[in-house]
């Protein structure tokens, strides 16, 4: 590996994945995960300088759409909810339904 490249990982990071308890395909996605995040990030860095859309910087988008954010705890219970829903599930003639989505809307995301 050269050290002019300019996605080469420090040493610090290299160390701490050759330590990690997991197994290589965890690693190996650890790995690829952090390259891929310089390289958006440099391309980020390019088109925030160059680029302005409808008065929004593109780097900004492009970042949100390739880096979307996992869904928050709130999001998957209520998803989960709607799907016991759909399957036709015990829960759903409960009359605690009303109840549980009342309380999972009262959450912050």
């Amino acid at each position: 590996m050269t050290e002019s490249h300019p996605i080469t990982p420090p040493p610090e990071l290299v160390e701490q994945w050759a330590h990690l308890p997991a197994d290589w395909n965890t690693v190996a996605f650890l790995i690829a995960q952090w390259g891929a995040d310089q390289e958006l990030e440099a391309c980020c860095e390019v088109l925030a300088r160059e680029l302005i859309c409808d008065g929004k910087h593109v780097a900004t988008d492009l970042r949100m759409i390739r880096r979307p954010k996992p869904p928050s705890l709130k999001e998957l219970a209520l998803a989960a909810l709607d799907d016991a829903i759909l399957r036709g599930d015990c829960i759903t003639t409960s009359d605690a339904l009303p109840a549980i989505r009342h309380a999972l809307d009262q959450l912050d995301d």
